[in-house]
């Protein structure tokens, strides 16, 4: 039986619709300034892998997702929660959420697993060099698992993003103008969260925890400093990503290195590379406008001299 693409392929093309599904959300999380997000999640979902086990007595991976699925939308729920009583900010909300989630699943593998090897790792927190193994047969031809997961993922993700486009941008940039035109912010930053936990959870086996945040984060920072267009920002969040995966997997295979630590470096390389050069944040370009206000200031202030 043969294989639709070759192992590299299947990698590379993994990690790029991840990245595709992780940027076009992560723009928003890094405009909201909650970028924190992804790793609140990778971090809160222990409780419901926790639950999974002792309901089922299985760690078969689609259980596990589905329960850390359900604490992953428990925790951007909760946070949102918090930050819309307008006593706590993003990162406050944040930080007491997810770590006592986190804590919870501590204590119920500490009370009912102590005995078991049952962590994050051991359960959904894949490793991206394994997704060839993982396949199904579709027409007699074996598709890798994570191909049709990710491009489902992505996929739903660009139709949200297209459908609630004039939402997400207006509560995005303006919560109280969206507010006198009919629009429930709170309502549209649920639904977004909401979709960043699922993503999160669906991608954790597929390239592993770390390159999940990575991804959701680092290219939409890069992007944010290169472009004040939002459609452009997500364009150049969602090819930076893809870039990460050819490159991170290239500079891998070359240096017999963790793939998905790669492409993590990668994509901070990029990142790197937009806070310098950036043509109107980066720090050469701020550099350059001092340098030119100080010149422009020496005539003046030699002839009040």
């Amino acid at each position: 039986m043969t294989t639709l693409f070759s192992d590299d392929v299947t990698i590379i093309l993994t990690a790029g619709l991840v990245a595709t599904a992780c940027a076009i959300l992560g723009v928003f999380l890094v405009l909201r300034r909650v970028a924190l997000m992804g790793d609140a999640v990778s971090h809160a979902v222990l409780p419901g892998i926790v639950a999974v086990f002792l309901l089922t007595e299985s760690r078969a991976p689609f259980p596990m997702i589905v329960g850390a699925a359900l604490f992953a939308i428990l925790c951007v729920l909760a946070i949102e929660w918090l930050r819309g009583t307008g006593l706590l900010r993003a990162d406050a909300a944040i930080g007491l959420v997810f770590p006592a989630l986190f804590a919870l699943g501590v204590l119920g593998i500490h009370r009912y697993a102590g005995n078991i090897h049952l962590d994050l790792d051991s359960t959904i927190y894949g490793e991206i060099a394994f997704a060839p193994f993982r396949t199904v047969e579709i027409g007699g031809v074996l598709v890798a698992q994570s191909l049709i997961i990710s491009g489902a993922v992505a996929i739903v993700n660009l139709a949200l993003v297209v459908l609630l486009w004039k939402e997400l941008k207006a509560t995005t940039f303006d919560p109280e103008f969206s507010k006198s035109v009919g629009l429930n912010p709170t309502w549209v930053s649920r639904m977004l969260l909401v979709a960043v936990s699922i993503t999160a959870v669906t991608a954790f086996e597929s390239v592993g925890a770390i390159l999940v945040v990575a991804l959701l984060i680092v290219p939409a920072a890069a992007a944010y400093l290169l472009t004040d267009r939002l459609w452009a920002m997500v364009a150049i969040a969602v090819g930076i990503g893809w870039i990460s995966a050819v490159v991170g997997y290239t500079g891998a295979v070359q240096a017999d290195a963790s793939i998905a630590g790669a492409m993590g470096v990668t994509a901070a390389v990029l990142f790197g590379v937009a806070l310098i050069a950036s043509p109107k944040y980066g720090l050469l370009a701020r550099r350059i406008a001092l340098h030119r206000r100080r010149r422009a200031t020496r005539p003046v202030a030699a002839q009040e001299g």
